[in-house]
Formats: structure tokens, C-alpha cells, sequence
């Protein structure tokens, strides 16, 4: 009964009052400060994110953190779904103030699915991770639901495919490695876009949006950074040239992963 009601207090302050200006600024700035440096952060392809009006970026997952690193690359402030598990505690009253609502994995849960249409009614900029949960190898992507594609033909928001490299395994304990994290945001899908088949949702997803996150995914893989740069001028070009066509390939998909509450007690269980 706490938990259910935690989440209704908490859907009804994000199609209201939605979140705290000052709080979300102050973060992104202290964001910017920390995060950007700290691991190297690269954005490509900001200018596909809409200046305003309703849209859903939809990026692959690999970390807690791949909100934050969203929200950094642009000025306008980015609303998204996170765990109901995380609103139980004191971390919840924080996450709803900076733009976070709650979301049931591993069901379909109405009441996020209508927090987020009035978010996008509003004009918001709404993340949805695809794949529902975090895939934390590198190389690898989730085979993607099709929430995003249903809440864009609901509202007719357009869906940006993101892209995410670096953010798997970003913590050494309770320290952050030194690790470049890129980000490439892709040209925006018009969620109206004429499909041929009956489950309209899943092509959009299938056929256009995760195809593109894909291809994105293994191009930031495959990007050299300073020191490979530098090696390759060099005289290291043939083994950088090796390594980018080996990164190159089409990410893995390891199917539909389930979310982490089921992955870890089977995890332990094999231990």
C-alpha cells in the first residue's frame, strides 16, 4: 500500500508541477562540471534534438548515469522514466524534482505510459530506453520494446535514436573510472511515418528506430580517441585500422534482458 501510494503522489507531481527548476539546473550544471570532464564526454548530433515541442529520445542502456549524460547535451529539460524500487526511499523525493517519474519493469504499467503522454502533451522531452533494463557488456545491445513507438503514435512526438558507448561498467567501486563516454544523437523518425504492416509500434521500433541506434552504436565504437589518434599518426594505423573494423560490426543482441530485480537472485543463485 506505501509503494502504490509513493507512486501516485509521485505520477500526480510529474504531470503537475513536473519538477524543480532550480534543483534540475543546478544539476546539470554541476553535471557539466564533474561528468563532462571527468570522462571525456563527446555529443554528436545535438542539433537533432527539436529547439521545443514534444519528442522521445530513445537510447541504448548501459548505465544509471545515461540520463544524466542525456541531459547534459542539451539545454532543455529532459523528463524520464526510472525504477518504482528507487521511489521508495529518500532518493525519490530528489530523482521526481529533477525530472524523474516511476515506471513498473517488467509489466505494463498504464499509469507511466499516461504520465508520459502528458508530459509530450505539454510540449516535454520525454527518455525511453528501449530495452527496458541495462545491458552492461560493452559490445552488446537488448532487443527493444515497443513503448516508444506506441507513445509516439499516440501523440505524434517524433523519436530520436541515441546511441551510448562508454558508460558500461563507469565505476570502479565507489569510484568513477577514467573513461571517454560518447553520445550520438540521430536524426529524428516522424512517428507518422507510413508503415506497411498491422503492428505499426514495432516496425517503427524494429525497422527504423533500433536499426539506427545500432548503427549509431558501433560508429562511436569504432571512433578513435586522442591517444589512438595519436598512435596512428604515428605509425599505428594498421593496427587502429584492425581494431576499428573489429568495433565496427554489428553490435550483439542478446534478446529481450530481463530487468535486474530477476537477473541478480539467478546471478547469485549460479555463484
Amino acid at each position: 500500500m506505501r509503494r502504490q501510494e509513493a507512486e501516485r503522489n509521485a505520477h500526480a507531481y510529474a504531470r503537475g508541477r513536473g519538477l524543480s527548476g532550480p534543483l534540475y539546473s543546478c544539476g546539470r550544471l554541476l553535471g557539466l562540471v564533474l561528468l563532462r570532464l571527468w570522462f571525456r564526454v563527446q555529443i554528436f548530433g545535438g542539433e537533432h534534438i527539436p529547439r521545443n515541442g514534444p519528442a522521445i529520445i530513445a537510447p541504448n542502456h548501459k548505465n544509471f548515469f545515461d540520463v544524466f549524460f542525456v541531459g547534459m547535451a542539451t539545454r532543455r529539460r529532459v523528463r524520464y522514466m526510472a525504477k518504482s524500487e528507487l521511489f521508495e526511499g529518500p532518493l525519490g523525493w530528489l530523482l521526481l524534482r529533477v525530472g524523474a517519474f516511476p515506471v513498473r519493469r517488467g509489466e505494463a504499467d498504464a499509469e507511466a505510459l499516461q504520465t508520459a503522454r502528458a508530459i509530450l502533451a505539454d510540449g516535454g522531452l520525454v527518455v525511453v530506453f528501449p530495452e527496458g533494463t541495462r545491458v552492461e557488456q560493452p559490445d552488446a545491445l537488448g532487443s527493444p520494446h515497443h513503448g516508444a513507438g506506441r507513445l509516439g503514435l499516440q501523440t505524434g512526438a517524433p523519436i530520436i535514436p541515441t546511441a551510448i558507448s562508454g558508460t558500461s561498467h563507469l565505476w570502479r567501486g565507489a569510484v568513477p573510472k577514467t573513461k571517454r563516454v560518447q553520445l550520438a544523437f540521430l536524426p529524428a523518425i516522424a512517428s507518422e511515418t507510413a508503415l506497411d504492416g498491422h503492428d505499426v509500434a514495432s516496425e517503427l521500433i524494429d525497422e527504423l528506430v533500433w536499426p539506427a541506434v545500432e548503427e549509431g552504436f558501433g560508429r562511436l565504437r569504432a571512433t578513435p580517441g586522442l591517444i589512438a589518434a595519436c598512435l596512428a599518426a604515428i605509425g599505428g594505423g594498421g593496427l587502429l585500422a584492425k581494431r576499428q573494423r573489429a568495433l565496427r560490426r554489428k553490435a550483439e543482441l542478446r534478446g529481450t534482458v530481463e530487468p535486474g530485480k530477476v537477473r541478480n537472485p539467478r546471478r547469485k543463485g549460479r555463484s
